[in-house]
Formats: C-alpha cells, structure tokens, sequence
C-alpha cells in the first residue's frame, strides 16, 4: 500500500496539479476540516474535485474523519500551542475515533492526503499516514513538496 502527502499552500495551481502527477496516485484524499474557506483559493472542495477530474482524471474525496477539531486547531494556529502538545491531542483523536477502523484502506491506498500545510513536518497530514501505518503496517508514505 502507498499513500501520498500534499499542501497546497505556496504553490500555484500549476505547480501544484503539475506535482499531483505520479504513477499510483488514484484520489485526492482532503483530510481539512474546513474545505471550503475563501482563502483556500484553487483547493475549495467544489473547485477542487471539478480540477482532479478534468486535470489529471482522478478522483477527489472529503474525509473529514482524519481532520483535527475546530477546538484543537483553535488552540495551536490562534493560541499559538506548541507543536508536540497539538501532536499528542491528535493523535488521541485518531484513537479514539479508531481511524484504522472507520477508514477504507482503498481509501487511503492511491490516496494523496491533502492539507493545507506547506510541508508536512508540522502538519496533520502526516500525522495521519503515520497513525495508519503503525496500525496496518506495510504503508509508504510518500511526501510530495
């Protein structure tokens, strides 16, 4: 199984669509929690899966099951949490929601989790992949920047 990463921010839509191009990427799996704000610019939920169809013939998913709660996000972006504070509280979320359990491995296998981050070190989307490997095994992550 693979599984691959994206942000979109810092990128324009050609860089971006350009860099969704790859062998085996079969979805784009949006792990946000809000899809449709006006600053999301290209990536707006409806603009988005319209884009991965036409574009690059793939398909586009919502799965806001792997997304963090207003509440965490409040609490790191706004309050200025630490990095390791918001990592743990995820991760209890994706525990508790029993993400292995409740989400497809078709799903995720093909599937690019998408996110808003320019890169993924401080960025849930990683979290997320990570998460299901250490509960499936035998899932590559690959990060595309």
């Amino acid at each position: 199984m693979k599984v691959f990463t994206i942000g979109f921010t810092k990128k324009s839509a050609r860089a971006f669509f350009g860099k969704l191009r790859r062998p085996g990427l079969a979805r784009v799996v949006d792990v946000r929690l809000n899809n449709v704000s006006q600053l999301a610019g290209f990536s707006k939920r409806d603009d988005l899966q319209f884009f991965c169809e036409a574009i690059l013939s793939i398909g586009y998913l919502h799965v806001p099951e792997l997304a963090p709660t207003q509440a965490m996000l409040d609490e790191y972006k706004k309050s200025h949490g630490s990095w390791p504070e918001y990592e743990k509280k995820f991760l209890d979320l994706m525990t508790e929601r029993r993400a292995e359990e409740t989400v497809a491995r078709e799903v995720i296998d093909g599937g690019c989790l998408l996110c808003s981050e320019a890169t993924p070190e401080n960025c849930h989307r990683r979290l997320v992949a990570e998460y299901l490997r250490s509960k499936w095994g035998g899932l590559e992550i690959e990060h595309i920047l």
